[in-house]
């Protein structure tokens, strides 16, 4: 009730009901719908790769939808327009045409309270969707916004699709907008004829909240719930001593068309992007897709085809350069109809994806995800779970829940480890092995924090505590526990980071843990206040005897925050980005939600932290510009190929949503100012493609100007990023020697990583820094390329003595087998 005042919104004179009342998946109880979604109603029995009924139809929270039928729809000229009934379209009906120039026109507007002209364009946005049909003998149509051609849309398919999404488009300004859609009378050579459809429209509301915090409309909103806000603490201002030569840019361009839940580069030119099972607005198949390819160059998205429900997975390169994606959530009964997208059980899925066999192009053809659930899957469910590479290039599983849910309990936890590709290791033969340490921790203990360290041992932290785990031994060295009561493991998320690796201290990890909360995981959701403060601390510890005997060290953040996202940077800084002030993670379990989140106050500039500077002076907000889009619960931030910082996701609900906080498909771009320079940006070429460990290559540079006494040569994972964990995120500084120097130009030999501890075999990006500068990177395999040790008795054990989790039978599918890594 709260947020209908704020974002009240009509289509012209015709009065509509919000979602409520939508034609297809009417609100449950939010009791019911929250249930249902956390894994407690019964799940269903699908494991299947079937076609169904579902279409990508869909009312978000805080839209509405207009019926083909509605007067505002006109139709033009008279006598060339039939309408058709038919039970599975929206309100049973729709309008066609196949006479070129027939047209549909819908206008439409947003209205909200009482706002000042001036910021009335930054205040309220608007989108529209027009949904129809695709059939054998539609043909190729122009769809306008106010006259200006937007696209061409060609709604050929050989079977009749029913209420696809056929073309949609957000964030436009505040005011009247006209929508046409007019039969251009062309169509593909195998159409039989040019026709077209409305079935239904569906107008999307949305906002800025640096303008409504500008208002003080959303103060007013929630003040009676804000007494802890008050109390907040206020860390200092550290602009004052950091020293912060560089300015910022950022900018908004592209949409990733599923939800950015997950992602990673898996090219110089491409990042992929995986979500959980909802009604994005990219299809495939004729459903909602839930995976997409995003080009970091033309900035668009080409859907993938998942069939296993993915939302809270894990994932990680393996040695040989493919992608393995792992866990998830089962097939639930709630609101949205989920059962219908005829996804299967995730919980146990594996999903593999080979980024090589993609075409060379980079235009995504032969990209697929594989799946084979009766062959390639977990040892046991796991949710929330942690994907880590050894330094054998295999990929190690750290615990999760059981089953969806929210807090973790010991109902639910598992406190396991497995290896993805099955082990024989301890005894256990490809079967999980238990942790006490996973046991110790809740409740508070999913997407624990892990990282490789030089020696081969594992870091994790978890809740409040810490620990070395040597996987090859199965034993755990417990370090000194967190200070000041904070958690930083789901729901109380913090970020981390293993801070960069160097030959001149002998490769010292280092680890950096920022944010979270110190909300006591014990007390019920019901006691928790979406208003609590988040945590400021910012701790690191050297792990070296000398640093664990010394303990963490403690430093504090401008601002709070809880879910952010550290992002290494070639030059070893780290930019510190989204996340909020108050509340934790997740949706629809604390006090005062705002929609359904958990947090609120959205920290909306990024920080800059310096590891080398003295403590008390490492933080920087200076030349860093302010977002106005709110990134809480699934937003994800990494550095890309090219050297910026891509930002996008959030999505704090149970399903896409256009209320506070809505479903973000918007990209935005970080980048230094001097990044726009390229003549002043240094440059760097090799002619390799692998790099095995204690090898030695050629790397030429042009320095453009910059000091040839200031450089360094930075081997990066990128890592693989989801709930704010970069899991394997890495930065190795290489060695290397001067062979020839000219007025622009120089030449080096660089050593690689000596041995796979150092920098675990799989996929790399070489990064050249002079100064406070660094080039585009160069990509490479490090290690010789083989696939990790694969040992098929521990393989068959483990299917032998696994199940796939209640309610997803084995599937039956001709040509199924075991896939190769």
């Amino acid at each position: 009730m709260l947020l209908f005042p704020l974002f009240s919104f009509i289509v012209l004179s015709s009065s509509h009901t919000l979602v409520s009342d939508a034609h297809s998946f009417p609100l449950r109880h939010r009791d019911q719908t929250l249930t249902a979604w956390n894994g407690q109603q019964a799940i269903t029995a699908v494991d299947a790769y079937a076609d169904t009924h579902f279409t990508p139809y869909y009312v978000p929270s805080g839209s509405v939808s207009i019926d083909d039928a509605d007067p505002l729809v006109q139709y033009s000229p008279d006598g060339v327009w039939g309408k058709a009934r038919h039970q599975d379209l929206v309100d049973k009906t729709m309008h066609m045409a196949s006479q070129a120039g027939a047209r549909v026109d819908f206008t439409f507007a947003g209205i909200g309270m009482s706002i000042p002209e001036s910021l009335r364009e930054l205040t309220f946005v608007e989108g529209i969707e027009w949904f129809g049909s695709l059939t054998a003998k539609h043909g190729i149509v122009g769809v306008y916004i106010n006259d200006t051609l937007q696209s061409k849309v060609d709604a050929y398919h050989p079977t009749w699709l029913k209420r696809q999404r056929l073309f949609g488009l957000d964030h436009l300004p505040l005011g009247t907008h006209r929508f046409s859609i007019v039969n251009t009378g062309k169509k593909r050579r195998a159409s039989g004829g040019t026709f077209f459809d409305v079935d239904a429209f569906v107008v999307n509301p949305g906002t800025s909240t640096t303008a409504v915090r500008k208002l003080g409309l959303l103060s007013a909103l929630l003040a009676p719930h804000r007494q802890q806000e008050q109390e907040m603490p206020q860390a200092p201002n550290y602009n004052a001593t950091a020293q912060v030569a560089t300015r910022w840019s950022l900018s908004t361009e592209g949409e990733t068309g599923v939800h950015a839940m997950q992602l990673s580069i898996i090219s110089a030119t491409q990042a992929i992007v995986i979500d959980k099972v909802e009604h994005n607005p990219l299809t495939i198949r004729g459903h909602p897709a839930w995976g997409a390819l995003y080009d970091l160059r033309t900035n668009k998205a080409r859907p993938l085809d998942l069939h296993s429900n993915s939302f809270c997975a894990g994932g990680s390169f393996l040695s040989n350069g493919s992608l393995v994606n792992v866990g998830g959530n089962p097939v639930v009964v709630d609101s949205t109809g989920a059962a219908d997208f005829g996804d299967i059980n995730g919980l146990q899925a594996v999903r593999l994806f080979h980024p090589d066999l993609c075409d060379v192009n980079g235009k995504g053809q032969g990209c697929d995800i594989i799946e084979s659930p009766r062959t390639l899957r977990l040892a046991s469910p796991r949710w929330y779970n942690t994907v880590m590479r050894l330094d054998d290039g295999s990929a190690m599983i750290i615990g999760g829940s059981l089953r969806g849910g929210w807090m973790n309990n010991a109902t639910t936890n598992n406190p396991t480890f497995e290896f993805y590709p099955p082990k024989n290791i301890h005894g256990f033969n490809g079967l999980p092995i238990p942790s006490q340490f996973l046991a110790d921790t809740l409740n508070s203990n999913l997407f624990p924090i892990a990282f490789l360290l030089t020696d081969g041992r594992v870091f994790l932290a978890a809740n409040r505590d810490a620990m070395i785990y040597d996987w090859k031994t199965n034993v755990e060295y417990r370090l000194p526990q967190l200070p000041n009561n904070v958690r930083v493991t789901y729901p109380m998320t913090a970020t981390a980071v293993l801070l960069p690796l160097s030959p001149q201290n002998n490769y010292l990890p280092a680890i950096l843990i920022c944010g979270g909360s110190n909300v006591d995981d014990q007390r019920p959701g019901y006691e928790i206040d979406s208003q609590e403060a988040a945590s400021a601390q910012c701790i690191r510890m050297d792990l070296s005897e000398e640093g664990i005997r010394h303990g963490w060290e403690v430093d504090q953040m401008p601002e709070p925050r809880v879910m952010p996202d550290a992002v290494l940077l070639p030059t070893g800084a780290v930019v510190i980005i989204n996340g909020g002030a108050t509340g934790i993670a997740g949706y629809g379990n604390v006090k005062h939600q705002v929609g359904f989140s958990n947090a609120d106050n959205p920290v909306l500039t990024p920080v800059l932290y310096n590891p080398t500077a003295a403590i008390g002076s490492r933080f920087s907000s200076a030349g860093m510009p302010t977002s106005d889009i709110p990134r809480l619960y699934h937003s994800v931030a990494t550095l890309v190929p090219d050297g910026r910082v891509l930002i996008t996701g959030s999505n704090p609900n149970l399903d896409r949503t256009t209320t506070r906080y809505p479903t973000e498909y918007r990209v935005e771009w970080l980048s230094p100012m001097w990044m726009r320079d390229s003549a002043s940006r240094p440059t760097a070429s090799a002619s390799i493609t692998t790099l095995p460990f204690g090898s030695e290559f050629a790397l030429t540079i042009d320095l453009k100007g910059g000091d040839a006494k200031r450089i360094k040569v930075a081997l990066m994972d990128l890592g693989f990023i989801t709930h704010s964990l970069h899991m394997n995120s890495r930065l190795v500084y290489l060695e290397y020697t001067e062979q020839q120097t000219t007025n622009t130009t120089v030449s080096l030999a660089v050593k690689s990583p000596p041995h796979s501890a150092i920098y675990p075999p799989g996929p790399g990006w070489i990064y050249l820094v002079v100064g406070d500068k660094w080039s585009e990177a160069i990509r490479v395999l490090v290690g010789d390329g083989s696939s990790p040790p694969s040992d098929p008795d521990a393989l068959e054990n483990m299917l032998n003595h696994s199940t796939i989790s209640k309610g997803s039978p084995a599937v039956t599918q001709s040509g199924e087998g075991a896939e190769s890594i």
